[in-house]
């Protein structure tokens, strides 16, 4: 704990240091002209791009430093020279800290190695960090501090960032089946008078407003089943709901369920 809270003292030191130097340290714009993956993917000697992301290492040898700059879709390395940037923004450069936000601008080529690199003709600091990233060999191990600080676990663990995207991608193709099939997406109340649709104990909460106890929902199965009434003959949500139950890795009281209701129809239609 002592060596964590030396270096966040290191980094706000860096960080005051920046200030001085007339470098704001949060919130800037910066236009990227794509993602890390498109320009490995369409790599090309001497081309110019602009890309942004988090530095995830820094090797530095005298008045040239290599890093690793990290996005959503990939890594890659990028190099600054005290010649190519002047010595001034070059001693910017060098009060950065891993895990900071930087936006780059340069030209593409590879090293003697064949390792795709930008070669920085200008950077910009979009994000200080002032809290260290998990140390690189024995990285978040933990599975409690895992789930409690996710921002973190998604930082290091590129794996847990393929569940997420993929997450993503499994709910649009939910979406796209049924609504080509003519169904209606809809949302119903996540706070209810009366919990029902499910056989499970609900989470209490009080409207102050209307001075009335309610409930967070427990199904939506209700709700949807009253649209059908109301003539809306093809329903589905992908809903959030809430039940005050056990706990284990396969059963968390918050989950999100998928239901479909169709009229005229039966288990075996579509």
């Amino acid at each position: 704990m002592a060596q964590i809270d030396d270096l966040r003292k290191q980094r706000i030191s860096n960080l005051n240091s920046l200030q001085n130097k007339g470098v704001y340290p949060y919130g800037r714009r910066f236009e990227t002209t794509s993602s890390i993956k498109d320009v490995i993917d369409a790599f090309g000697e001497g081309k110019s791009c602009s890309l942004a992301g988090r530095i995830m290492a820094i090797r530095a040898h005298g008045k040239s430093i290599f890093c690793d700059l990290k996005d959503s879709t990939g890594k890659i390395q990028f190099h600054i020279g005290q010649d190519a940037v002047g010595e001034e923004s070059f001693s910017i450069f060098k009060l950065l800290d891993l895990g900071d936000i930087v936006g780059i601008k340069g030209e593409l080529f590879k090293t003697r190695t064949g390792e795709p690199t930008v070669k920085v003709s200008e950077f910009v600091l979009l994000s200080k960090s002032l809290r260290p990233l998990p140390e690189k060999w024995h990285g978040l191990k933990d599975i409690e501090t895992r789930y409690r600080k996710r921002y973190l676990d998604l930082i290091v663990n590129d794996d847990v960032r393929r569940v997420f995207q993929a997450r993503t991608r499994i709910v649009k193709e939910i979406r796209d089946f049924l609504d080509e099939r003519g169904y209606m997406e809809v949302e119903t109340p996540m706070m209810q008078a009366i919990p029902g649709g499910a056989a499970g104990k609900p989470f209490k909460t009080h409207h102050n407003a209307l001075d009335m106890d309610l409930y967070l929902r427990i199904a939506p199965e209700i709700y949807l089943k009253k649209l059908l009434v109301g003539g809306l003959e093809r329903v589905y949500e992908i809903n959030r709901n809430f039940r005050n139950e056990g706990i284990s890795p396969r059963h968390n009281p918050e989950f999100t369920m998928l239901e479909v209701y169709s009229a005229y129809s039966d288990c075996e239609g579509t």
